[in-house]
């Protein structure tokens, strides 16, 4: 008996495999995701159009005429997550946009494996170490600033990691600073962190909704305060200044700001793994750490635990302000962080 192979059936669009390149499995492990389905079907269907998974229809389509083919620096441009790169580790991966299988507008083409990227990490990795290693030691803004000015020192003031970046250039250059303020700082951390990336390594940015930012903005905050903490309007102009620099961001279907993740790797080789980035005895100038009571993102231990290894800074000060989050400088209790800072920078006068 001869058996008669029947040609593959042909799918709807409505009928193809749904990729959720949101979804949390996808944003921990991708290549499981696209093993498992792969098995289903070799053309899904994503957020971005439909998506070619298999490497010979890729090839096929390529030489296709009708089709336009175009390279890797299309998907940088519509905004395309770093975890595209990891498509490619089992082959090429190209996009297939259109309304209808009959009217696919384009190909995107991946050119580059994972494997590559995988491998060129560690040249990438010395390469970045020997940028810094070759960065002036005597911070060349401050003695811009130094010398613009005609002054002998200046005050510092740093935010949440900024203030790792304060206190580390004044461990450094403390006769090139005044004073120093410390506002929100980041320590040993003991708890998790708000900003969480999954398993593996940490990819270059994250997308963040504005309904995530303002629950991240929120979180601690007691139910009956929520309503009065930001005043009327603010939040919605900060979202809207902050998410028009991502216009890439801003095409994604709900719009998301790709938010880089480098103060996110510091702090899990550092603080997260309970290593000082600097040495809090090797400060010697006037020391202000400030931070609000509901603050999640660097919570009041943090403070509470550097302060006393502050032990050669003269006239330290601890300030704990009431009713405030991470981000109180745009809260209705912004005006006591202004207060507390400026008396302290103004004890400079008469010291």
């Amino acid at each position: 008996m001869t058996h008669v192979q029947q040609p593959p059936r042909s799918m709807t669009e409505a009928e193809l495999p749904r990729l959720d390149v949101d979804s949390a499995a996808f944003r921990a492990d991708p290549h499981a995701v696209l093993r498992s389905i792969r098995e289903q079907a070799r053309i899904v269907a994503s957020r971005r159009g439909f998506e070619v998974l298999d490497h010979a229809d890729v090839q096929a389509l390529l030489t296709d005429d009708r089709l336009l083919t175009q390279n890797a620096e299309v998907y940088r441009r519509y905004g395309a997550q770093p975890m595209l790169v990891a498509f490619a580790e089992d082959g090429l991966l190209a996009a297939m946009h259109g309304a209808k299988h009959d009217r696919i507008r384009r190909v995107f083409l991946a050119a580059f494996r994972a494997r590559n990227v995988e491998a060129s990490r560690p040249v990438m990795r010395a390469i970045a170490e020997q940028l810094v290693d070759a960065l002036p030691a005597d911070g060349t803004v401050v003695d811009f600033v130094l010398a613009r000015r005609n002054i002998p020192r200046v005050n510092l003031i740093g935010w949440s990691w900024g203030t790792t970046l304060m206190a580390t250039y004044t461990t450094q250059n403390n006769a090139k600073v005044e004073r120093l303020v410390l506002y929100a700082p980041s320590w040993i951390r003991t708890t998790p962190s708000l900003v969480q990336t999954g398993p593996g390594p940490t990819p270059a940015y994250r997308t963040v909704s504005r309904d995530a930012a303002l629950g991240r903005w929120l979180n601690g905050v007691p139910e009956d305060k929520k309503q009065s903490l930001i005043p009327a309007g603010w939040f919605d102009q900060w979202a809207d200044a902050t998410w028009a620099t991502d216009p890439e961001g801003a095409k994604m279907n709900p719009s998301v700001l790709r938010a880089p993740n480098g103060v996110v790797q510091d702090g899990l080789d550092f603080f997260g793994a309970g290593k000082a980035y600097y040495d809090p005895g090797k400060i010697t100038v006037p020391t202000l750490l400030i931070h609000a009571e509901w603050d999640q993102d660097t919570p009041p231990y943090m403070a509470q635990t550097l302060f006393p290894l502050l032990k050669n800074s003269p006239g330290k000060r601890y300030v704990a302000l009431a009713e405030g989050t991470h981000t109180i400088v745009m809260e209705k209790n912004r005006m006591k962080l202004f207060e507390a800072v400026q008396s302290f920078l103004d004890e400079a006068g008469g010291s």
